[in-house]
């Protein structure tokens, strides 16, 4: 399939490697603002499809009879890194459904926070299922579970009603029917789901300007989980993550959601110079999560008018240092 490199890695002034991939930008007229690669090409959402596995937990009304607050929501669509107040969130969540940790299915890793992280081998910690960085998706799961009485063992099957919910919703936001989409076994245990990169980028145009079309809980849905993840960016990643560095410079412009193997999603919401919104999909092919996608998104968010040139210096380029540190390189956007 034809790609488009998207960042140089220089050491001196000569091109070390590079990170190739695919990106689509679309209005909310669907006309294409900007095309590289493939954007057809299928690959997996990976954690950026959150905000869809959160619906169903909204709209079933279990969000609300339950009474989980807009930071819960905001953290049910995290891929956030552990911190302590992340953890927290998480312990809440399952408290309101009269949950615990023990009925999580996503795994234990240390927190991304490497801070975090560090003092917790220090003092001789181990990590628990709430410091999985999807432990806020999962805890919303287990409550939808709940509220519909399904089998919470398995709410992570993808022939549960928890799941078999979440697919339409897929389904329904990417415009993609149901027997397309093709599915795998996520990174946290939970299914996820393959796409057109182009699908992807139709998905998150619909988060931010769902269609009338659509039901009223659907629309209303949207509109809490926009608000929640512009309303608390920090919770969305976390320390030096790239979800909130961009929601926080971009000051409530955006919403932005990365996953796993080099995936980033972002949407930027309805203004002056896009009356309609724009939508944004990104995969860089070779799975890169550390150099070419932060670099890339912040470029796109310059172009796009989302930020301006002096934002995240520290992105745009990104610096490589030796082991000495000193500077010996950089990782630079290659969009024309």
């Amino acid at each position: 399939m034809p790609t488009s490199i998207l960042a140089n890695v220089r050491r001196g002034e000569t091109v070390e490697s590079a990170h190739r991939g695919h990106m689509i930008a679309i209005d909310g007229a669907r006309q294409t603002m900007m095309s590289l690669g493939e954007p057809d090409v299928v690959t997996f959402f990976r954690s950026a499809c959150k905000p869809f596995q959160a619906m169903p937990f909204i709209t079933s009304g279990a969000c609300d009879a339950l009474g989980y607050s807009d930071e819960e929501i905001a953290l049910a669509c995290a891929s956030h890194s552990g911190e302590a107040r992340h953890v927290r969130i998480a312990r809440l969540m399952l408290e309101r459904a009269g949950l615990s940790e023990a009925y999580l299915r996503c795994g234990s890793h240390l927190p991304f926070n490497e801070k975090e992280a560090e003092r917790m081998q220090r003092a001789g910690e181990y990590p628990t299922q709430l410091h999985n960085n999807c432990s806020g998706k999962h805890a919303a799961m287990l409550a939808f579970a709940k509220h519909i009485d399904a089998d919470l063992g398995t709410y992570d099957s993808i022939d549960n009603p928890v799941q078999q919910a979440i697919l339409e919703m897929i389904a329904l936001f990417s415009e993609i029917p149901i027997e397309q989409i093709k599915t795998g076994v996520d990174g946290c245990a939970a299914p996820n789901f393959a796409l057109p990169v182009s699908a992807m980028a139709k998905s998150f145009m619909n988060l931010i300007s769902p269609p009338k079309t659509f039901p009223d809980e659907i629309r209303d849905a949207c509109a809490r989980i926009v608000s929640a993840m512009t309303s608390f960016p920090e919770l969305i990643g976390g320390v030096e993550r790239l979800d909130t560095m961009l929601m926080q410079a971009a000051d409530g412009k955006i919403i932005s959601k990365v996953g796993a193997d080099g995936v980033w999603l972002c949407a930027i919401l309805p203004s002056e110079k896009w009356p309609s919104g724009l939508s944004i999909a990104l995969k860089v092919e070779d799975g890169d999560d550390r150099r070419a996608r932060p670099v890339v998104a912040v470029e796109l968010m310059k172009r796009f008018g989302v930020l301006s040139p002096e934002d995240l210096p520290e992105l745009s380029p990104m610096l490589i240092k030796n082991r000495r540190g000193d500077v010996v390189g950089r990782i630079e956007s290659a969009i024309d």
